[in-house]
């Protein structure tokens, strides 16, 4: 279980450096561009570790439900408008939306689909991480400097 832990954390850390290099690259062409070399390059990606390793074209991709390829369009959507929001509002805050959207659609499914838990505690989760969120969106008091004081 920790093992499973420490690679959802791992995940995550890659999830935020994919999320600051696309906003970089978005800064230089566009959201879009940025998504769609996302894409080419992670294709050719994953074809080289695919043909290395074996196990690209396994299974029966035709048996599968026509939705169970959506998964592509909305990755696409989610690079660009995470591309685009990083440079905008910056890498906390991006990543506390997307953290706040991952944990709503989460218990939403998860209470449509009759999941086990507590469904209070999960509402309450989610509460605290758009509170976070706030917080952290709002101003600090600008504070004097002691240094530049005088008397």
């Amino acid at each position: 279980m920790l093992g499973f832990a420490a690679l959802a954390v791992f995940g995550g850390v890659l999830v935020s450096l994919s999320r600051q290099l696309n906003g970089r690259l978005s800064l230089s062409t566009s959201a879009l561009h940025s998504s769609y070399w996302n894409h080419i390059v992670g294709l050719v990606f994953i074809t080289i570790i695919g043909a290395a390793l074996g196990g690209l074209f396994a299974g029966d991709p035709w048996g599968a439900p026509w939705w169970a390829y959506l998964g592509g369009p909305i990755g696409f959507i989610f690079i660009a408008a995470s591309s685009w929001s990083i440079t905008r509002i910056g890498a906390a805050q991006t990543a506390l939306l997307i953290i706040a959207g991952q944990m709503i659609s989460g218990v939403i499914v998860d209470v449509a689909l009759g999941t086990a838990g507590n469904t209070m505690a999960r509402m309450i989760g989610v509460t605290l991480i758009l509170a976070g969120m706030v917080i952290a969106r709002t101003n600090p008091k600008k504070t004097l400097d002691k240094t530049t004081q005088t008397d």
